[in-house]
């Protein structure tokens, strides 16, 4: 008798299994999935380019490979890189704010930061979704340019909030307008890199946690030697003054630098982008299309993956409050002083850069070592968590070090978001993963902050969280492993082996994994 998963897998693919169809299909020389119709074209972004391309025979050579490859990353690259790294610099600019006396200049007691420090992902949970739907039926430079505004203007404007009640609400407004980002670059890296590609950009882009972090850190050390009795903002005021303006800056150059797709990519000659359709084709995926399907709702609801996906992100987004919000906080409490907390903390960050960087460049150069390389990197902050829980307190360098590599645990998130831009099929379907990936993410970091509810400098609760928060991601990540080699093995056997052609228009025409048989996970 099938399992149940292979029967899903039959009812959503709507394939059959007889030989000599099977047969017949492998014989084909070029896909057929039939004609669709002129609206189709117009939905399914870039397909009249790539249409152009098969009917011009135009292959693309190695040396114009890199070409493309090196321009793609010089711009697109760099600005998510950069988009990536104010997002996370005014998210956690509470950090640093907290070092100048933040609290006690908002009159705040309690509970109240931990409440501060979390609304931030209820504005986020709210908009995420809808703003991807944005994101793939209107240009993505307008709709990033303008959120990336007005959340610089939310942090610009914390300086005026004066009391508890009135930064709720501003941090409720920037968490809405920073949902532009994690989840919209993650579906725009599938657009723009081939799947053998995406991880290592995906975790560049990723280290920008580390490098805000760095940056941060030492923007707080500067503003800590400012005199007390200098004239002018409050220490704590100029950390909002700065980030703001920057990221206001920095969302009217976006208007102007960040093509919508590689179709319309200005940075690339017309033969270029051509070729450059022709190679995200070759991911399988597509790469957007402007009208919601609600058949795929339902492929989303059902998709193994999501599930496993949203345990390990909920699992790991708690120890991920802790560390966001408290790692200043918690250094401190160690016994050093404000100056040197900041640069210790960005050791952390660079541990972080460097976990995400090599990941990126083994998974590059071994095919399917993704979750491999995940699940390593997740060993290592399960040691790291449970050497701060259990570690004598007098080994204060020691439980600094470990305190360091739980950094590592951005490898296992990154990952989850390649996961999406290489894995789902059907851009409503895409979506819908990543709207549900990024509420896992949003409810985990709401809870985060109240896991830290013990005193320095032991934060017994914040230790504990963290364990088991990496621990539960590690299982997660092991099953999701399993899932997918499964998922291969089994197709390989009912259809034997992929045709590429077929399975490149199927992608293209915004077929999902579960309708495309030719398609296989990479791991």
């Amino acid at each position: 008798m099938a399992s149940p998963l292979a029967r899903s897998e039959s009812v959503l693919t709507g394939t059959s299994t007889s030989t000599d169809v099977l047969e017949k299909e492998k014989v084909t020389a070029k896909p057929n999935l039939g004609a669709i119709s002129e609206g189709e074209e117009d939905e399914n972004v870039g397909y009249s380019v790539y249409k152009q391309g098969l009917e011009e025979h135009a292959e693309i050579t190695p040396e114009e490979n890199r070409a493309i490859r090196w321009r793609i990353d010089l711009t697109i690259l760099v600005i998510f890189l950069v988009t990536q790294t104010l997002q996370f610099l005014d998210k956690t600019a509470l950090n640093y704010a907290n070092l100048f006396g933040y609290q006690k200049a908002l009159g705040l007691h309690g509970m109240q930061f931990n409440w501060l420090s979390g609304m931030v992902y209820f504005g986020y949970a709210v908009t995420q979704y809808p703003i991807q739907i944005l994101i793939g039926r209107y240009p993505a430079q307008k709709v990033l340019s303008i959120t990336v505004f007005l959340w610089g203007l939310c942090v610009l404007t914390m300086v005026k909030c004066t009391n508890f009640k009135t930064a709720m609400v501003n941090r409720f407004f920037l968490g809405m307008f920073e949902a532009s980002v994690s989840p919209s670059l993650t579906l725009m890296t599938g657009w723009w890199w081939t799947r053998q590609e995406i991880p290592l950009r995906q975790f560049i882009w990723y280290s920008a946690l580390g490098w805000g972090g760095i940056i941060g850190s030492y923007t707080s050390t500067g503003i800590s030697r400012i005199s007390p009795t200098a004239p002018g903002p409050e220490k704590w005021q100029y950390i909002f003054y700065i980030l703001g303006s920057i990221t206001m800056l920095w969302a009217i150059l976006l208007y102007f630098l960040l093509p919508d797709s590689p179709a319309t990519a200005y940075f690339l000659s017309p033969r270029m982008r051509i070729l450059a359709v022709q190679r995200v084709a070759s991911n399988q995926l597509g790469i957007k299309n402007k009208k919601f399907k609600r058949e795929q709702v339902w492929f989303a609801f059902r998709d193994v993956k999501i599930w496993i996906l949203f345990s390990s992100v909920f699992a790991a987004a708690i120890p991920n409050g802790v560390v966001s919000n408290f790692s200043s906080v918690i250094i401190q409490d160690m016994g050093f002083s404000t100056t040197k907390t900041t640069v210790l903390k960005s050791v952390g960050d660079i541990t972080q850069i460097v976990a995400l960087l090599v990941a990126g460049f083994i998974t590059i150069n071994f095919e399917n070592t993704r979750l491999i390389v995940t699940t390593c990197a997740n060993i290592i902050c399960v040691v790291a968590a449970a050497c701060m829980a259990y570690l004598p307190r007098d080994k204060v360098w020691m439980r600094l070090v470990a305190f360091w590599f739980v950094n590592c645990q951005s490898v296992g998130f990154a990952a989850g978001l390649v996961m999406v831009s290489s894995n789902m099929g059907g851009y409503t379907h895409r979506t819908i993963a990543s709207g549900i990936f990024f509420t896992a993410y949003c409810f985990g970091n709401v809870a985060g902050p109240f896991v830290k509810q013990s005193q320095a400098p032991f934060y017994q609760d914040a230790t504990a969280g963290l364990l088991a928060g990496y621990t539960i991601k590690l299982c997660c990540e092991i099953i999701l492993l399993t899932y997918m080699f499964m998922s291969n093995r089994r197709r390989d056997k009912k259809y034997g082996p992929p045709d590429l052609a077929a399975s490149k228009e199927a992608g293209m025409q915004d077929k999902t994994e579960f309708e495309n048989k030719d398609f296989r996970y990479v791991l």
